[in-house]
């Protein structure tokens, strides 16, 4: 069956249907985070039972998925490089022992966003704007002078919630290509006996990483066909109000896009700019995800916040869900 092709006007639909500009004040730049409230964190906090923390973080090192094989262009962005300013080698040799010290020292060159990270709101645009209507010129080449990632350094702490698709579906990984339906997003909670509540972070496994790393290769992981998010869950991400969602795929929604026109990333200009979520892509949930099979539990404390790099678009983050 031949699904409808994405256009400009649905584009133009979807804005003014989901636009949440204003609802928090003409000069808020921190969008659905502002759903997560301060009795959310304390209640949050009581999942806690056995103290198991689980990173949801790739390593950041040249391994990862940035410069693989794609049809889509890298946008610049590169695996991190990391360099030693001085070693044990060194401190053997009598290096640098003038300044009465041994040690070591490092420095890393990251793109904010080639692993693991949270997308901001300063990241896309919807036309000539930014989320809350602010001009999308207020990036600069100095940075983001609204919106930027900072402005998000004491958020991303609460209940969070996995939704196993892959699992509920019965597969390892779903298709490249498979949009994620409302009802899978749906029946999933439902198998897993969870509810999604206003201001959870969610986060939504496909398995495409785990597929990439049982290959031993993430070509066609960045930028290429993928599995994720299909455009009508836009209407989820407002029914449920949630405060923030990630998945386990370079850029969250299906790919191909199956758009019409120059448009990329869809669900990306309505999410971000329009409705003023902030979405993280490269979360690795193998072991989230089988401990949550293991222990029938999907909801646990998570803490995911930013490193406030003033004027950033992204962060890289090392997610913690904490059971």
């Amino acid at each position: 069956m031949t699904t409808r092709k994405i256009t400009r006007q649905d584009l133009t639909e979807a804005a003014e249907k989901y636009k949440n500009w204003g609802m928090w004040g003409p000069e808020d730049e921190v969008g659905t985070l502002n759903y997560t409230t301060p009795e959310d964190i304390v209640a949050a906090a009581q999942l806690v039972k056995k103290g198991k923390v689980i990173s949801l973080a790739l390593d950041f090192d040249h391994l990862g998925p940035q410069g693989a094989k794609s049809k889509y262009p890298a946008m610049g962005r590169i695996n991190p490089l990391h360099t030693m300013l001085r070693t044990g080698t060194d401190a053997y040799a009598g290096v640098l022992d003038h300044r009465g010290i041994r040690a070591a020292d490092d420095i890393a060159v990251i793109p904010l966003q080639c692993g693991t990270q949270w997308d901001g709101l300063g990241h896309v645009f919807y036309e000539n704007f930014m989320w809350n209507g602010y001009d999308c010129r207020e990036v600069t080449s100095a940075g983001a002078q609204k919106c930027g990632i900072e402005k998000t350094k004491n958020k991303m702490v609460g209940r969070g919630v996995l939704l196993d698709v892959a699992r509920f579906k019965g597969v390892e990984c779903l298709d490249d290509g498979y949009g994620i339906t409302n009802k899978d997003l749906y029946d999933t909670a439902k198998t897993q006996n969870i509810e999604v509540r206003r201001g959870d972070f969610v986060i939504v496994r496909t398995g495409m990483m785990e597929r990439c790393i049982k290959a031993g290769s993430w070509d066609g992981y960045p930028g290429g066909d993928a599995p994720g998010m299909a455009f009508e869950t836009l209407e989820f991400v407002k029914k449920t109000e949630l405060a923030a969602l990630a998945t386990d795929t370079w850029g969250a929604e299906v790919r191909p896009n199956n758009t019409e026109g120059n448009i990329n990333q869809p669900w990306h200009w309505i999410t971000i700019p329009i409705m003023g979520m902030t979405m993280g892509e490269i979360f690795n949930l193998a072991e989230l995800a089988d401990d949550c099979a293991d222990d029938g539990v999907y909801e646990f404390l998570f803490v995911a916040p930013v490193i406030p790099i003033t004027g950033a678009v992204g962060s890289p983050v090392n997610p913690l869900a904490i059971k």
